[in-house]
């Protein structure tokens, strides 16, 4: 009887059909956006809060334009992850050697630690503004850390992360309490700067917080631990564009904000701490609004970014060298990922308790990922026409517009570095 009810009530069956579809689809939810919330971390809400307080609306173009860049360069990882099943690290090692595998992870390796760096330090900076002292909270914050990534799953962890990560949505109305002039941000949209080179250096900041060589390695094993196949890949492709927009419409509200504010009252002064931001966001904000805004937005942008960083060099390490690097493991069977897991918080908490200059340190960090660009992108390129089957690899306009995009992003790359050595 059921069955016949079923034939004489199509429409039932398409309703059930779309449900079925679209909690899968939720299911599928995670990696993208979880790299996305971790890529406006730390150092990028620092660097956009310098770009906005030194160069009011003029930082707002390139993060538009960064979008589609964005989306197109992780797609890539996307397909890679879900057509072969491995994450990045093996597929360099299985398909270039593990000369080029040591050499991409050891770019992996110091942008993670950099960023670590920066992410302790953005937490460090929330504490301040309470009134705890530095120790305390990244002592606190790495014992949290390390426990959720030795105690859970890999849903659990991307669920916990996802929470916090939806902290920074906070940044997106305190730029609406800034009141910005709309005037004054259109003129921002049309008037770029590109002969200044300070303005080309904070440029290269912005590309390097945007596009970071550690979102390749964890979205593409994130897609693999989560289990994504090849039936999955459009609800994996609309996760990272949903993630890509999000990441970009916070990153624009706080050099939105900061524009409103300290670069309103006081244009190009340059930031020195988070106590600093938060300072010049009072006036406009009020003390509570201030603090607690701008403070929930950090915490959630450090948190998230420092469970993905350090996963993103933790599977990039087991895979380039071919040993257990699962969160769904046990920590006896995977001994070398949990402990380089660790190792990472707890190198990356003693520096920043050592004492450090988040701003400069977030703005030099970022930049330095622009230089290492070239390098992670063309080995993205080169698997992407080596490891997959031919049905998957790009074709047509597609293919020449990921090209074109991602040569233009490493000749940024090469240009900034040749700026800087010589």
């Amino acid at each position: 009887m059921a069955q016949f009810k079923r034939l004489e009530n199509p429409t039932e069956g398409r309703q059930a059909s779309l449900l079925g579809k679209f909690m899968l689809g939720m299911a599928l939810v995670g990696p993208g956006v979880m790299v996305m919330l971790a890529d406006t971390d730390a150092g990028s809400v620092i660097t956009a809060a310098q770009s906005g307080a030194v160069w009011g609306y003029r930082m707002i173009l390139p993060q538009l334009i960064l979008i589609p860049i964005l989306f197109l360069i992780q797609e890539m990882t996307v397909r890679l992850g879900a057509v072969t099943g491995k994450g990045h690290g093996e597929l360099i090692r299985e398909r270039f050697g593990r000369g080029w595998a040591t050499l991409s992870v050891a770019t992996l390796f110091l942008a993670s630690v950099g960023a670590l760096v920066t992410e302790f330090s953005g937490i460090a900076g929330v504490g301040a503004l309470f009134g705890l002292p530095t120790w305390l909270t990244v002592s606190v914050s790495t014992v949290l850390l390390v426990t959720i990534g030795i105690t859970g799953s890999y849903q659990r962890v991307e669920r916990i992360g996802i929470a916090v990560g939806l902290f920074e949505l906070f940044f997106i109305p305190a730029a609406i309490i800034a009141r910005p002039e709309w005037g004054a941000v259109g003129s921002g949209l049309v008037n770029i700067p590109l002969h200044h080179p300070q303005y080309m250096y904070m440029l290269a900041a912005n590309v390097g917080a945007v596009i970071m060589p550690w979102m390749i390695f964890y979205q593409q094993g994130a897609v693999v631990e989560k289990g994504v196949q090849v039936k999955h890949l459009k609800s994996s492709r609309l996760d990272t564009m949903g993630g890509s927009i999000l990441t970009q419409v916070i990153m624009i509200a706080v050099i939105v904000t900061t524009a409103a504010t300290i670069g309103r009252v006081d244009p190009h002064r340059p930031l020195d701490t988070i106590q600093q931001i938060a300072t010049g966001l009072i006036p406009f904000l009020g003390s509570i609004g201030a603090n607690f805004v701008f403070g929930m937005g950090m915490l959630g942008a450090s948190f998230i970014a420092s469970i993905v960083v350090s996963l993103a060099g933790s599977w990039g390490i087991g895979e380039a060298f071919g040993v257990k690097h699962s969160l769904n493991d046990k920590v006896k069977d995977a001994k070398l990922f949990y402990f380089i897991y660790i190792l990472t918080h707890v190198l990356g908490a003693v520096l920043v308790i050592a004492s450090i200059n988040l701003v400069r340190l977030s703005v030099d960090v970022e930049v330095m990922n622009a230089m290492l660009l070239p390098i992670v992108l063309g080995m993205l390129l080169a698997l992407e026409m080596k490891a997959l089957p031919q049905e998957w690899r790009m074709r047509g306009w597609y293919k020449y517009t990921v090209w074109g995009t991602s040569l233009l992003v490493i000749g940024f790359g090469l240009m900034v570095t040749v700026a800087l050595i010589f």
